[in-house]
């Protein structure tokens, strides 16, 4: 097969599919399932009209992509913008659907990137931001996914702990991304929850439910992102703080812990604070320890090092920092995600007083910031620390 032939057609193809209507980010998506899909056929049969073929195979991509988001944002208006306490009712097709997508012929990961691809609505480049990987690399693992269940019959379901991974990112998408999925995400959560006896469903319903809780206070009016030391504490829904809680506390007393009780367990204490000075970040940081054993997530040891900045000061919080990576602040080389790892360095930086080096670091994590609110925000903190600088 002709690597060349295949990239030389790809702007040629994805021009045609824009001009047909497709929107650029769809378009893109469509022509890297058609691409992964010729590196399959084309070694054997080859079409005599390359670029006739992967418009018809990645307009057929598109034309999939968009009936599947079409049937998602038809399932979000039947959902109120905030999640309705108390008992849900009996289970619906879109959790069957997450659980047969969670196929036992996959891997976990797969199942997980093939469910929120097709039921989920998100881009493949928001499930690659999410598993911190390369868009490309994504999109070829959700292409296998879809070969390997193409010719299995659907009647083994997958399991639990995979379909909560499903939700537990539908719902970090929804609260922090693009598209507005959280109360979807809750509203599944609690089927699963009325439905399945298990402390983990539990976990993250709670979970869910503590972080929805501070959503109003976590934008200013004008859109831009407020720290969770910087929120109005006024403004967070006690009601759903409280049901999360009780959630959490009849969990946790089953003594059979998993990793979302523990993040649950760590936004209770958040919450539990009346200010962000009486936060209890000796807890905080120890139940990160057995968030850190329980899983082996970048993200988990990045957060850990800023609770120990905050329990012991901002020499102890680098110093955890330099142990999860003995290269500079802004590497990402052993695994930790920019721009987060060079931001938790700027934030640690400024705590101790070093400005200069602070405003250098926040001005490299914008840049690769992945949305434009985060960009947004870390520019600012940049842009007021330069500004004190200039004032001394």
């Amino acid at each position: 097969m002709n690597e060349v032939l295949l990239r030389s057609l790809t702007p040629s193809v994805l021009g045609i599919l824009v001009r047909r209507g497709a929107d650029f980010a769809a378009a893109e998506d469509a022509v890297q399932e058609a691409l992964v899909e010729a590196v399959r056929v084309w070694p054997t049969d080859q079409p005599r009209d390359p670029q006739g073929w992967l418009v018809t195979v990645a307009w057929r991509k598109f034309l999939d992509a968009t009936r599947a988001d079409t049937a998602r944002r038809r399932r979000e208006d039947l959902v109120d913008e905030e999640p309705a306490p108390g008992p849900a009712p009996a289970l619906d097709d879109t959790l069957q659907l997450y659980f047969l997508c969670a196929h036992p012929s996959l891997t976990s990961s797969s199942a997980v990137a093939l469910t929120l691809r097709a039921v989920g609505g998100l881009t493949t480049r928001q499930i690659a931001q999410a598993y911190l990987v390369p868009e490309a690399t994504m999109a070829q693992r959700i292409s296998r996914a879809k070969r390997t269940v193409s010719g299995v019959r659907f009647d083994r379901p997958g399991d639990v702990a995979t379909v909560l991974r499903v939700l537990y990112l539908v719902f970090n998408e929804g609260y922090s991304g693009d598209v507005d999925l959280a109360a979807e995400a809750i509203r599944l959560t609690r089927q699963l929850a009325a439905a399945t006896d298990h402390p983990e469903v539990a976990g993250l319903l709670a979970l869910m439910l503590l972080h929805h809780a501070r959503r109003a206070a976590r934008t200013a009016p004008d859109g831009s992102l407020v720290p969770l030391a910087e929120q109005d504490r006024g403004r967070w829904d006690t009601e759903a703080i409280a049901e999360g809680v009780a959630i959490l506390q009849a969990a946790l007393a089953r003594d059979r812990l998993g990793e979302f009780q523990a993040q649950a367990a760590i936004a209770a204490l958040h919450a539990d604070a009346p200010t962000a000075e009486e936060t209890d970040w000796v807890q905080i940081v120890e139940w990160y320890d057995e968030l850190a054993r329980l899983t082996d997530n970048p993200i988990v040891r990045l957060n850990r090092a800023v609770a120990v900045g905050e329990a012991d000061g901002p020499r102890a919080g680098l110093a955890a920092l330099a142990a999860l990576d003995d290269s500079s602040p802004s590497s990402s080389s052993r695994g930790y995600p920019m721009p987060r790892y060079t931001a938790v360095a700027a934030y640690l930086h400024e705590r101790d007083g070093d400005l200069t080096t602070a405003a250098r670091l926040y001005a490299e994590a914008a840049q690769k910031a992945p949305n434009l609110a985060e960009r947004d925000h870390l520019t600012r903190q940049a842009a007021r620390l330069n500004a004190r600088g200039m004032r001394r």
